[in-house]
């Protein structure tokens, strides 16, 4: 008896040897019959489907790379992981469903039928078919676990704020009416605020690009140049053991949503001040051409791979916790990135001698917006 005609002839015993594992899961131990079948009979369906479909050679490698035909079409197998994930699971569990459907179907086979001319080719197509509809399966719980964590995210940093907003709001009336060392306390309170605040400001803002919401900008008339020198001079009081120079060239006005640009200046020198010795000095470059504004600073450092170099943008990317000299989240290059992208504009980091040089290039603005800025400017 071929594979297909007979799990299709013992269905139901397959599926209530399946269901009693997923009964003894803690997460389903009282689920109703229906819900521990739930998908099982269309995924043993397909995989029914699949094992009398004709397969060469050159298929059956490809499906065991991983690159089975696609489908934006719901399937069993995707459901089942979402399903599951919601159900609260682990991944684990979900591949251990699987595990228990492929070994209830090759047993009661083999205690069944006698092995034939054309049972090594089933048993090889069965797993293939099983694997895809696993790959398939924790592809969508992944999915739906990542975007319940990123509204878990949205969620504590919304409730985050008023606390953190009422706890800076006393501290600026009481920095207004201390002296002396209680003053300087108050001081330590407000920058350490001030910083979970950054903190917190990135992590929303990562947590907004997961769930497919892109950066918005706000352009205005800028001129870049002094927007980077008094963010320089907050830098400097936020990081007075460090030494700072600025070199600006060229006409640096254009429209720009100049608060972010200021934050991605910000990240880029918090990064140098982190990856950098003490006593070295952190240097900004400002130059303005006919169509964009760069800004670069320079990290000294010791020589990175290409590799690494690759991935400084991403987000959650740290290097060696022998490198970093402070704690943060991982996030600051990874929104400078983003800063670029939503100014159309982009962000690298190259190798040069003595360290890393990170650049942001920033387009004055979108063409016809240049032109229409560029023409009121000569009026």
């Amino acid at each position: 008896m071929r594979l297909a005609e007979f799990i299709e002839k013992r269905r139901e015993k397959i599926l209530d040897e399946s269901s009693a594992y997923a009964r003894s899961l803690p997460a389903l131990d009282d689920a109703s019959r229906t819900v521990l079948r739930d998908h099982l009979p269309l995924i043993l369906d397909i995989i029914c489907e699949d094992l009398r479909c004709p397969q060469n050679r050159d298929q059956s490698i490809q499906k065991s790379l991983g690159h089975a035909p696609d489908s934006s079409a719901e399937t069993p197998a995707r459901t089942h992981g979402t399903m599951r994930a919601k159900s609260g699971l682990s991944i684990e569990q979900v591949v251990a469903e699987y595990r228990v459907l492929r070994s209830c179907v090759l047993r009661l086979w083999a205690e069944e039928n006698r092995l034939g001319e054309h049972d090594i080719d089933d048993i090889t197509r069965f797993n293939e078919a099983i694997d895809q509809a696993i790959a398939e399966s924790v592809a969508y719980y992944s999915a739906e676990v990542e975007k319940w964590r990123n509204i878990f995210i949205s969620v504590i940093g919304h409730d985050l704020r008023n606390p953190l907003g009422a706890m800076l709001m006393t501290g600026e009336l009481l920095s207004r009416v201390t002296t002396g060392r209680a003053a300087e306390y108050v001081q330590a309170v407000l920058r350490d605020g001030r910083r979970m605040t950054r903190l917190l400001d990135s992590l929303l803002d990562y947590n907004n690009f997961s769930l497919g919401r892109g950066m918005v900008i706000q352009r205005a008339h800028a001129d870049l140049a002094e927007e980077c020198a008094q963010e320089l001079e907050i830098l400097r009081r936020a990081f007075p053991h460090r030494q700072f120079s600025i070199a600006l060239k060229g006409n640096m006005s254009g429209l720009f949503d100049s608060s972010r640009v200021r934050e991605a200046l910000a990240n880029l020198i918090s990064n140098a001040v982190q990856y950098s010795p003490d006593d070295s000095v952190i240097g900004v470059d400002i130059m303005g051409t006919h169509a964009t504004v760069e800004i670069s600073t320079m990290n000294v450092a010791s020589a990175i791979s290409p590799e690494t170099l690759l991935t400084l943008f991403d987000p959650l990317h740290r290097l060696s916790q022998h490198e970093a000299r402070t704690g943060n989240l991982g996030l600051g290059l990874f929104i400078v990135r983003e800063i670029a992208r939503a100014h159309r504009g982009t962000a690298s980091a190259a190798a040069i001698e003595g360290g890393v040089r990170f650049t942001l290039s920033l387009p004055r603005a979108d063409v016809v917006e240049y032109k229409e800025w560029a023409g009121e400017q000569r009026g």
